[in-house]
């Protein structure tokens, strides 16, 4: 009975999602949805992507938390409009919390959404919200022993981003196992070494980023 609980619970998700992605398709929306574990640096990830691209891009942004408004306030100081969605204790955003957050935001002035999942390995996996492409950060302090403890994530992604790298020469780190083992999960993920405290190696990321857009863009006007 749990099992069929559960899968309740994932059937309903999916049907939701499948009507936000047809509501992002109809407004020609990308959406991506960013997961990491919590401090692996998905806000600054978010703040760097939209000081390069909010030229080129309209850009909104939805910010998952169990509790705070402290993300949603970075975002907003750019000038980009941002909902917060606070769980009260889950553990990741679901394709109904994303359906009642869209009220606060024009999806006619976007072309860009990037949802900025809860802080954790697992859950926000799990769940489908309507994205185009999931993309997970991974930060060098967190060891490179995650793809085998949390395959499902890397199996799901479309991008690793290996985040902090100017940590590296003072980690005891592995980039080579970690590069193995991911792309053993997953042979067609993209990764992208990054850090987001110095720019370094983001501009391949913000390219990838551009093209996934403007690819929905001309599929559109087809």
């Amino acid at each position: 009975m749990k099992v069929q609980v559960v899968k309740n619970v994932l059937d309903a998700n999916d049907r939701i999602a499948d009507e936000n992605r047809a509501l992002f398709d109809r407004k020609r929306i990308h959406v991506i949805n960013l997961m990491s574990s919590p401090g692996a640096g998905k806000t600054s990830l978010v703040e760097r992507t939209i000081l390069a691209l909010r030229d080129r891009y309209r850009i909104g942004v939805i910010e998952g938390d169990i509790q705070d408004t402290c993300d949603a306030d970075r975002v907003a100081a750019l000038g980009i409009p941002a909902v917060q969605i606070n769980t009260g204790g889950g553990c990741h955003l679901d394709a109904n919390m994303i359906r009642e957050a869209l009220a606060g935001l024009d999806l006619d002035a976007l072309d860009l959404i990037i949802v900025e999942n809860v802080g954790n390995l697992v859950c926000p996996a799990e769940f489908r919200i309507g994205e185009n492409a999931k993309v997970m950060i991974l930060s060098t302090p967190e060891g490179a022993d995650k793809p085998a403890k949390y395959p499902l994530i890397f199996q799901k992604s479309a991008v690793m981003l290996l985040n902090k790298t100017d940590l590296l020469p003072h980690l005891d780190f592995d980039l080579a196992k970690v590069r193995h083992d991911a792309l053993s999960l997953n042979r067609d993920l993209t990764i992208f070494e990054v850090s987001c405290r110095t720019g370094e190696g983001l501009d391949p990321w913000y390219r990838w980023l551009a093209g996934q857009i403007d690819g929905d863009a001309a599929r559109s006007s087809r």
